[in-house]
């Protein structure tokens, strides 16, 4: 679920935290991506077409088909990739769960009647809120990572905060994932469309965690308290206060308690045994593994490997996999090279401080060179050492 509305309330009140890209703009970037939402994506998007992938032993295959091209999409624009799964959800959690396992009981009983009235699109609309990822999806798609050469992390519970945490680190560039808590969490910077953008010609949406906080005038703690209000995944929120309500309670009381104390709870009743204060601990103190611990290798791919699992044993075309591990191949051995945006020369002096578009443009109109010099002299400087 994410946090109810929170892209739409940053686009109208901090919008310079916003803008849109193509994929060709991350050319060089590590990537952290949440691997449980992209197969969720890839099982509802053959869902919509009408059919559900599946090889000659009845096995669905969509999530296997979405990793392998999307993966090799986003190799082959410069993008390196790592995969996060979830690991145990956190005991915050079992309300929303509970709240899903009834939504799906219900999407299986309209399904049911919609199958034995024989109305299709009623019936395509329930078979797609049935979808859910399941554990063997995960294995496949960590086996399939694997002989690709891609690496993956099992996290400990959540795989927003994972991300989050890796960016946090400067293992990686962004979070890729289509849930907005990432920025919750703390990733600087979250990523929205990445892994089927250009499949569906929509351009990548990325949101940056500190011009928000600037454009919202808000606390990293204050914007946990704000997305709390919002709604989350690991406690209610309150009632008739919407998002508009919600930013204006923290710019003006700071916090919850602030809020409670003046918040005339007969309008706005608060929710029984409200756990705000342990989503925030959540939130701000997340279990995770320290990005500085884990060692991130993208290797050459294991090309008779994937021969074995993608065509023996699920059925997939031998010229189509190995056409695209020839792919991967090459794309391991091109040596990959440094984004221009990494470096500038100035006065001869090289800075490794990566400059926005914006930062440039205010240098070239106090004269100290024009955006095009500064470009040109850049192509020319040592490469950046940047993590990522």
């Amino acid at each position: 679920m994410g946090i109810h509305n929170l892209a739409k309330l940053l686009a109208d009140q901090a919008p310079h935290c916003v803008r849109e890209n193509v994929i060709k703009a991350y050319f060089g970037r590590k990537v952290a991506i949440d691997a449980s939402m992209s197969m969720y994506q890839f099982l509802i998007a053959v869902r919509s077409e009408g059919n559900q992938l599946m090889n000659d032993a009845g096995e669905t295959t969509s999530h296997l088909v979405g990793f392998f091209y999307r993966t090799i999409r986003m190799l082959e624009n410069g993008i390196k990739p790592v995969y996060v799964f979830d690991g145990k959800p956190p005991v915050m959690k079992s309300g929303e769960l509970a709240k899903r396992t009834a939504r799906r009981e219900e999407a299986q009983a309209s399904l049911d009647a919609a199958t034995e009235a024989g109305e299709s699109e009623t019936m395509e609309k329930f078979q797609r809120r049935l979808v859910k990822v399941t554990k063997e999806h995960n294995e496949e798609c960590k086996r399939l990572l694997t002989l690709m050469g891609v690496p993956y992390i099992s996290a400990p519970c959540e795989a927003e905060a994972q991300c989050a945490a890796l960016v946090k680190s400067g293992s990686v560039f962004a979070a890729g994932t289509e849930d907005m808590d990432a920025l919750t969490f703390g990733s600087k910077v979250l990523l929205r469309h990445l892994t089927f953008s250009e499949a569906r010609k929509m351009p990548i949406k990325e949101f940056n965690l500190d011009r928000a906080l600037e454009g919202l005038k808000l606390t990293m703690e204050q914007f946990v308290d704000l997305c709390i209000l919002l709604g989350c995944d690991y406690c209610e929120s309150i009632k008739g206060i919407g998002p508009t309500r919600a930013y204006a309670l923290i710019q003006e009381y700071k916090t919850i308690e602030e809020i409670i104390k003046n918040l005339d709870t007969e309008k706005y009743p608060l929710p029984a045994n409200w756990a705000f204060a342990e989503a925030r601990t959540l939130f701000l103190e997340p279990e995770v593994t320290p990005g500085e611990e884990l060692d991130l290798k993208w290797t050459a791919p294991d090309v008779e490997g994937l021969v074995k699992f993608m065509v023996q044993e699920k059925g997939f075309s031998e010229d189509r996999i190995r056409n695209n591990a020839a792919k991967l191949v090459d794309l391991k051995s091109t040596a990959t090279q440094g984004r221009l945006d990494n470096f500038f020369t100035v006065s001869g002096v090289v800075s490794s401080k990566r400059k926005s578009e914006e930062e440039l443009a205010k240098e070239a109109k106090k004269g100290r060179m024009s955006v095009k010099s500064m470009v040109k002299g850049g192509s020319a400087a040592s490469k950046s050492k940047k993590k990522y």
